[in-house]
């Protein structure tokens, strides 16, 4: 019975009107139809005006499918799902683990006059039948929440605002297309006045067919449904809807391809009975695909042809019947029984003897064969419709293979199995790439369209928590301003010798570069796992760098100080051997990257060690008479020890060297710290009123006096208790890169305790400390990240996501990363303010050399520093300029700058 096919049916030469064989659907025609439907889908989506369209891609606002937690009673109001009746229903969730409690509902029959009358009539009859429902379940009637099944194509503008484009499927009520059917119903049951309802969202029977499905292996994100009309849904990434204007997450989008072809593209598969049936329909030249699909339609094709055949004496002797002749008098439900194979044709018999037809003995086969070849073709133009979506899903998700599941939905589907037979069999051959599972829907107007209201209320109590969560993370001006005042005055009295928070140190550098520096310099940068050799050429074309990096190992790091320095020196022997440098004594400049009290210019003494550093015999002792006694150990070498400089004045020198109003450094890496040029006579520790002097401020300990606490959350004390330094550091440890991370995984556990991530479920990974890396925050944040790659990195950590939580993880991310750039931004306007005011100046141009892996590959920290400097110090005009080697480079420049000062004094 299946090798009549769906196109070109029906003609056969020498013999008019008896149907041909062996032409089914050919792979082409699908294929075209395929490609026909994505592009029309694609224009939809980019906003295409001229030419419109075949199809509209209305976004639906629902940005969540469910997670299976969704729990709570909801009222669902249907209308127009099946046809010339409305259902009331009242929903019970209980959630994946609760026992299921099947809806209570009731069907009222629309009268043919209310379905054809005055808008008003409609819904004011809506919300009788809603307030009898509710008479006869005695329920509390306070705070009800209602999700409207509206199933006619609308135009939504929100979840519960959507203006109706058109009337389908017999609807002809005036005064309602262009009008907000949410308001018309809000205005009805206001008018009856009988409960307190509040209307959540407006769905179609589509999308509650989707939000229906039962949870399964594979996400369904794909509503199918064959009623009494067609339309598919699915989930398409949000910055692909123009209308939209997002760049996160996904939204449901209606693609209402029912009007597909009105614009001539199915004119190559039309027949003649398709034209005579859309000639008769109450809206010809519209809805075509719904015409050729849904099941209001099938029956009447069905009799089209079957009275065709009769009058051309292929079947019934030639004899027809006023059913046979009268609109309407073939159903769906005939169809499905008369192609059912399994019954006979005693069954077919029986239905056509009802329609008062006297079949034959060979009729009964023939109208078997039309039944299929309607319904076929029926099912091979909708499986070519699906799968242009399912081929869009694949290519906006850059997946080599999509495993999804399709939700179905629709009296076509339920009467007639072999459709979704044909259906499976002729999406395999056209989307190979596609594991589709198909998954009937339970109720998808009733449950479904509850679901959707059940999501719709738990997003927005996970946004209450996740707003609550990151509140204290949002300072305002005020807060960030209090900041830059309470730095400001710890940094006078840290310059004062005061008790302090910053300790201000003076670093002995007393000059920026000023591009007249020469010669050859050996450069040593200490301050992290990696120890670096440098060696620098200061000339007239600039300068040049040849540096060799070699490992501390953690042993070493945390071992003794003469080890440590010991293996310093044998690096340093190990470069000069390669650079061929044995036996000369170059000018050195020592960049140790660790609280120092500087004495000298080639005396530090070392405060604490930070950065997992803990070697003994080391604090308290000047770090350059250590080195230098780890070099008569050796007694290989002589090396001219001129400047011990830390990062931070580093970077500053090396931006200097090409920028002469640099006089801010910035370090915002794995720690942070700042340090800046300040008037001699400010300095109380220095001799001397004249001049200069960089001081190293060591801000990351700023607030361990307690001046920080109004802005520490109880993840910020986490992460503190569960440092190597507790109480202390407590600036750099809500700025840099090695807390960020830890303060966001702290944050992820919180919101998963409140059942806001991950659906409630704690995992081992995220109890793991240092899990979650700072530079995940640099990827997660990232303009050019696709939301499939942010949910790559979180799947990699073993964290069972959906895409609301993986939006939910880039919001934490953001606002933990905004408020250590706002507090760094504080802390620039704080010193050059300073450095205005010292001067006396109106107005001040300055530039911040800067350097960390933060600062540089995080994509918005740069900016945001920026801003807030810009904010909170408008006098002054600062460029911030990013370091090239700050610790290597910028450590020879001191040493230069160092050199030519004594020449200039001894000239």
């Amino acid at each position: 019975m299946d090798s009549i096919g769906p196109v070109g049916l029906w003609q056969k030469e020498g013999a008019p009107g008896c149907p041909q064989e062996g032409l089914p659907c050919s792979p082409d025609s699908s294929e075209l139809i395929q490609a026909s439907l994505l592009r029309s889908m694609e224009q939809a989506l980019m906003g295409q005006a001229s030419p419109a369209p075949a199809v509209r891609m209305l976004p639906t606002y629902v940005g969540s499918t469910p997670h299976g937690t969704e729990q709570g009673d909801f009222v669902v109001l249907e209308l127009g799902a099946t046809g010339a009746s409305l259902r009331v229903l009242w929903v019970t969730l209980t959630g994946t683990e609760g026992h299921r409690i099947e809806p209570r509902s009731q069907e009222f029959l629309i009268p043919q006059e209310v379905m054809l009358g005055p808008g008003q009539q409609l819904f004011d009859f809506a919300a009788r039948c809603l307030s009898e429902f509710l008479d006869a379940h005695p329920v509390d009637r306070q705070g009800l929440q209602l999700g409207f099944n509206f199933s006619f194509p609308c135009h939504q503008t929100g979840l519960d605002k959507s203006t109706l484009i058109s009337w389908t499927k017999g609807f002809r009520c005036s005064g309602v297309e262009g009008q907000d059917v949410v308001q018309l119903l809000r205005d009805a049951i206001e008018r009856q006045g009988a409960c307190s309802i509040d209307v959540v969202a407006v769905v179609n029977d589509t999308v509650g067919t989707m939000m229906g499905c039962e949870l399964g292996t594979a996400p369904c994100e794909v509503g199918l449904v064959v009623d009494t009309g067609t339309n598919a849904c699915y989930m398409e990434e949000a910055r692909h809807v123009a209308v939209l204007d997002e760049d996160r997450g996904r939204v449901c989008v209606s693609i209402e391809w029912g009007s597909f072809g009105d614009d001539g593209a199915l004119g190559s598969v039309l027949t003649t009975f398709d034209r005579i049936l859309d000639q008769e329909s109450l809206n010809p030249g519209a809805q075509r695909f719904e015409k050729m699909i849904g099941g209001l339609y099938l029956g009447e094709l069905v009799r089209q042809v079957l009275a065709h055949l009769a009058q051309h004496g292929v079947l019934f002797g030639g004899c027809t019947s006023r059913a046979l002749l009268s609109r309407g008098g073939i159903l769906l439900e005939h169809v499905a029984e008369m192609e059912d194979a399994s019954a006979g044709t005693a069954r077919v018999h029986t239905i056509l003897r009802d329609l008062g037809l006297n079949p034959g003995a060979s009729d009964a086969e023939l109208v078997q064969h039309v039944c299929a070849a309607v319904c076929t073709r029926a099912a091979q133009l909708c499986a070519a419709a699906l799968a242009a979506v399912l081929t869009r899903l694949q290519h906006s998700r850059e997946q080599q293979t999509l495993q999804i599941a399709v939700a179905t939905g629709g009296r076509v589907f339920e009467q007639h199995p072999r459709f979704l037979s044909v259906l499976q069999e002729t999406v395999t051959l056209l989307a190979p790439e596609c594991d589709v599972s198909f998954i009937p829907s339970v109720d998808g107007g009733g449950r479904g369209v509850a679901m959707v209201t059940a999501v719709a209320a738990r997003l927005a109590a996970h946004r209450r928590l996740l707003e609550e969560t990151l509140a204290p993370f949002r300072l305002n001006r005020e807060q960030l301003a209090v900041v830059q005042a309470q730095m400001r005055e710890a940094m006078v009295k840290g310059l004062q010798g005061e008790a302090s928070s910053l300790r201000m140190l003076p670093t002995y550098v007393r000059a920026t570069p000023d591009g007249s520096e020469r010669g050859h310099f050996l450069a040593l940068d200490l301050g992290g796992t990696n120890f670096r050799v440098l060696l620098v050429h200061v000339a007239t074309e600039g300068v040049q760098i040849t540096n060799q990096v070699y490992s501390i190992p953690e042993c070493v790091a945390r071992g003794s100080g003469q080890q440590l320095f010991d293996h310093i020196v044998d690096c340093i022997v190990d470069f000069q051997q390669k650079q061929g440098l044995s036996g000369q004594s170059l000018p050195l400049g020592f960049t140790f990257s660790f609280p120092c009290r500087q004495l000298g210019l080639d005396q530090g003494i070392l405060l604490n060690w930070t950065k997992g550093f803990n070697a003994s015999d080391c604090e308290g002792q000047d770090v350059v008479r250590l080195l230098r006694e780890a070099l008569k150990r050796r007694q290989a070498m002589e090396l001219n020890v001129v400047a011990i400089v830390n990062d931070t004045v580093g970077t500053m020198m090396s931006c200097g060297y090409e920028d002469p109003r640099c006089e801010v450094g910035l370090i915002v890496g794995t720690g942070t710290n700042a340090c800046y040029m300040e008037e001699l006579r400010n300095v109380a520790g220095v001799a001397g009123d004249l001049g200069h002097m960089c001081i190293n401020m060591e801000w990351g300990a700023f607030g361990d006096d307690g001046s920080l606490d109004t802005l520490s959350t109880c993840f910020d004390a986490s992460v503190d208790q569960a440092s190597i330094n507790p109480g202390k550091q407590r600036f750099e440890k809500m700025i840099s890169g090695m807390y960020l991370g830890e303060i966001v995984r702290h944050i992820l556990l919180h919101l998963t305790s409140l059942g806001v991530l991950f659906r409630g479920q704690q995992t081992q990974s995220l109890q793991t400390r240092d899990i979650f890396k700072t530079k995940f925050l640099s990827e997660i944040e990232s303009d050019s990240l696709a939301l499939r790659q942010v949910r790559a990195i979180l799947e990699d950590l073993g964290l069972p996501l959906t895409s609301d939580d993986t939006l939910m993880v880039l919001e934490v991310c953001q606002a933990v990363s905004q408020r250590a750039a706002q507090l760094c931004g504080a802390g620039v306007a704080a010193v050059v303010e300073k450095i205005r005011e010292n001067r006396g100046l109106e107005e001040l141009t300055v530039s911040v050399g800067v350097d960390g892996t933060l600062y540089k590959l995080h994509p918005h920290f740069s900016r945001l520093v920026a801003a807030t400097v810009q904010e909170l110090a408008p006098r002054c005009a600062v460029t911030f300029l990013q370091s090239e080697d700050g610790s290597g480079k910028g450590a020879a420049l001191v040493t230069a700058v160092a050199c030519r000062l004594a020449n200039q004094t001894r000239v």
